[in-house]
């Protein structure tokens, strides 16, 4: 059985999707931490959907750690639209990953998934053996399964060639580098947006989707970039791990934080003509938090954080 070292400063690690939301805060908790051995690539320099460009990447670096936070990902809006780009993207993303990063001997491997995995009327809060135990989330289910099949293709590794790949579900995460596009982003970082641009029109409402009441837990970038390093450095666990903060709030009550902290005066308008989505997501977190990690980034100072980079890097982009 081959043997498997945790991750130091001087480990030579990929991270794949470095720009993104997640990479771009792996990415940052990696620098803070020493490290100097990180490989990146743009989408334009490294296609991860182009199996021979994956695999080459691989035999020319060798990676000894993996972070697999390349995805394509959106709201309930662009899961909407794009189910096909979502579930096709995704499947050649993380398995050219996966298979490339076990072929060209990688000790650890790190999968982001989402918590969108689980069934949309889990109890709550969710714990990682709920998986496949009910239907999923229509608006979202094509991102979801593929998904689901990383977290299978890493355990299905695990078993038959004892490799140490770890799928970890995070909840909903925001921060520096997320997608602010009103038409494709998360709730959060959409809200962020519209709640800006409404306060510089002095729009006198903002229209909620649905009826608000939908429940939602939100995890800063960074606090899921420690939890990753925390994982790889101090754990051999391969086991599904949660990754969230064990706290949600309604979505209506998100809004009024989030107009708030931004500035915004005006009324919020439910139009429950639109869809919910799931009615609560919140994970369960005890598994991670017994290997010795916990959030400690609150909500509002995550927002408020988050607002600030917004009008910093997003507004003053040309």
């Amino acid at each position: 059985m081959p043997t498997y070292r945790r991750m130091t400063p001087e480990a030579l690690v990929y991270v794949a999707g470095h720009r993104g939301l997640a990479g771009s805060a792996i990415v940052r908790a990696l620098q803070a931490r020493g490290y100097q051995n990180i490989l990146t690539r743009t989408k334009t320099e490294l296609d991860l959907t182009i199996q021979a460009a994956t695999d080459a990447f691989f035999a020319a670096h060798r990676p000894e750690f993996v972070i697999l936070a390349a995805a394509k990902v959106g709201g309930i809006l662009a899961n909407a639209t794009y189910p096909a780009d979502f579930i096709t993207d995704n499947l050649l993303i993380q398995t050219h990953v996966i298979d490339a990063a076990h072929r060209h001997a990688t000790q650890r491997l790190l999968f982001l998934g989402s918590s969108c995995i689980y069934p949309r009327d889990c109890p709550q809060p969710i714990r990682e053996e709920y998986l496949l135990t009910g239907p999923l989330e229509p608006t979202n289910a094509p991102y979801a399964l593929a998904k689901i099949a990383g977290i299978a293709h890493c355990h299905a590794l695990n078993t038959q060639h004892h490799t140490r790949y770890l799928p970890v579900m995070p909840t909903n995460l925001y921060g520096p580098h997320d997608n602010f596009d009103p038409h494709s982003a998360h709730v959060l970082p959409a809200l962020i947006a519209r709640f800006h641009h409404a306060k510089l029109t002095a729009a006198p409402h903002v229209t909620l989707w649905g009826s608000g009441t939908p429940r939602r837990e939100f995890l800063h970038a960074d606090d899921l970039a420690t939890a990753c390093l925390h994982l790889l450095e101090h754990t051999d666990e391969t086991r599904l791990l949660n990754i969230g903060t064990a706290q949600d709030l309604p979505i209506l009550e998100l809004a009024h934080l989030i107009a708030d902290i931004v500035g915004y005066q005006g009324d919020i308008v439910l139009d429950p003509t639109k869809p919910d989505g799931t009615p609560q997501k919140l994970l369960d977190t005890t598994r991670i938090q017994a290997l010795g990690w916990t959030p400690t980034i609150s909500l509002e100072k995550g927002i408020e954080q988050t607002y600030s980079w917004f009008q910093q890097n997003v507004l003053s982009t040309p």
